[in-house]
């Protein structure tokens, strides 16, 4: 069947305390809002189209070409942000979802099973609904043999629909051609003078048409965020979910509570992720890694079997059975092949580094390539930078870097060649010679009587 899903994200959030639209504050990272459209995607919604508001701009700029936009120029309620996109409606939408743009706990399941009951029951509203022990605050579900017949709000309600623990989570499934043409003859005659989609219900109950509603398994995922401690709480929620699924899939954390994973993380069975560990964005981890303590992973794909200690990795390609760390940083563009070494307060940004090589420790390796089992001494700087121009340096395989050596680029090391330590390196060395750029030393005989 043809769905689409409509997401109410015009509000200010005025209660967030901020200049930013409240559907762009961040959950594990990611606005609250992407969240939402993610589980619509994942549902099979390929239609979603989005009521802007309050920094209409700023929520424009995060969303897919995919996605349409409309805009609620005044807040006049949720029936109102509605009508605005009663014109992108073709009429060709057998179902029509309504969702909240500040509920990033919604599953995808949730929804779908939203959409198989309003199918199953033939239904022309079917309210996405959940049962709390407090349901102060909400609308209250009121029903009788028939099924659902209104929803109560707290201040209209008696002592008698009170005690009612079904809520309105502010989600729908509708018919299609139901909204469309009932939508534009809501009113606002109302002490608000706003325009409420829950009028709706009253006139399908009106005209004989059957409204039902599908309780959630999980309240939670009806948390809508108004503030900061609801964002605090709905990121850790969303966090337990991502750490309950990887430890269910195979994955050991030592501390969840100190392990900050984002949702599209990936990591394979058998590896233990010590606390103090962020892994973020794309990163994907394979299988018998160590993980920290204290390392932070970002956008970077690291392979089987990996050691890596304290470190910060950033948009980089870890290959299998490498060591990293304590304390060394891979910045973006670099490329770690089979059984690496790089050692403490190693840098590396935009390098490629070949099988068995190692760089052990107290080296900077920027604009490189360095080939397989190169050995990289203390101290070892690529200088890559003249003040204008960043050029490239070349290790070949073998190659034997000694400590303290300065290799000036461009230059080249030829396969199987050494550099002695404490040399400045500006002219290429062949390959197998030995390359040697310092000045001679000087003995000066009784030096410390003299002083």
């Amino acid at each position: 069947m043809n769905s689409a899903a409509i997401i109410l994200a015009a509000g200010k959030g005025t209660r967030m305390k901020s200049e930013l639209p409240k559907v762009l504050h961040k959950v594990l990272g990611e606005p609250m809002l992407n969240h939402v459209l993610d589980a619509l995607e994942e549902a099979k919604i390929k239609r979603k189209i989005v009521v802007l508001g309050h920094g209409a701009k700023e929520v424009e700029e995060i969303l897919h070409e995919q996605i349409e936009v409309t805009y609620q120029k005044q807040q006049l309620g949720t029936g109102h942000a509605v009508m605005q996109a009663e014109n992108l409606l073709n009429g060709k939408e057998d179902n029509v979802l309504v969702v909240c743009g500040d509920t990033p706990l919604l599953r995808s399941e949730t929804l779908t099973k939203l959409i198989e009951s309003h199918k199953e029951n033939q239904a022309t509203i079917t309210i996405l609904t959940a049962k709390v022990d407090d349901p102060t605050g909400y609308g209250r579900i009121i029903r009788d043999e028939n099924g659902v017949q209104a929803i109560i709000e707290e201040k209209d309600a008696n002592v008698g629909q009170k005690a009612i623990d079904e809520i309105n989570t502010g989600a729908y499934c509708f018919k299609g051609n139901f909204l469309l043409s009932e939508i534009v003859k809501l009113d606002n005659n109302n002490a608000q003078g706003e325009y409420y989609l829950t009028d709706l219900i009253k006139k399908a109950v009106s005209q004989n048409l059957k409204v039902d509603s599908y309780i959630m398994e999980d309240h939670i995922e009806a948390l809508g965020i108004n503030n900061r401690i609801q964002l605090a709480e709905a990121e850790s929620i969303l966090r337990k979910r991502i750490l309950d699924r990887l430890m269910l899939e195979g994955t050991t954390l030592i501390d969840p509570l100190n392990t900050y994973i984002g949702k599209n993380v990936k990591i394979g069975q058998d590896t233990i992720i010590y606390p103090g560990c962020i892994l973020e964005g794309t990163t994907s981890i394979g299988q018998n890694a160590i993980i920290g303590p204290n390392t932070r992973i970002i956008n970077s794909e690291i392979m089987d079997s990996v050691n890596i200690q304290s470190s910060l990795i950033v948009d980089s390609k870890v290959g299998s059975g490498c060591n990293i760390g304590p304390f060394a940083y891979l910045r973006p563009n670099s490329v770690l092949e089979d059984n690496v070494k790089v050692g403490d307060f190693v840098e590396i940004k935009n390098s490629t580094i070949n099988k068995g090589s190692k760089i052990p420790h107290l080296s900077y390796i920027g604009d490189s390539v360095v080939g397989s089992k190169v050995n990289i001494g203390c101290g070892t700087i690529t200088c890559n930078y003249d003040g204008k121009v960043k050029s490239k340096t070349v290790i070949n395989d073998g190659a034997f870097i000694g400590s303290n050596t300065n290799l000036v680029a461009p230059v080249t090391i030829g396969q199987g060649a050494f550099i002695g330590a404490g040399s400045t390196i500006t002219k290429d060395v062949p390959e197998g010679s030995l390359g040697l750029g310092r000045s001679k030393q000087k003995n000066i005989d009784d030096w410390s009587k003299k002083s």
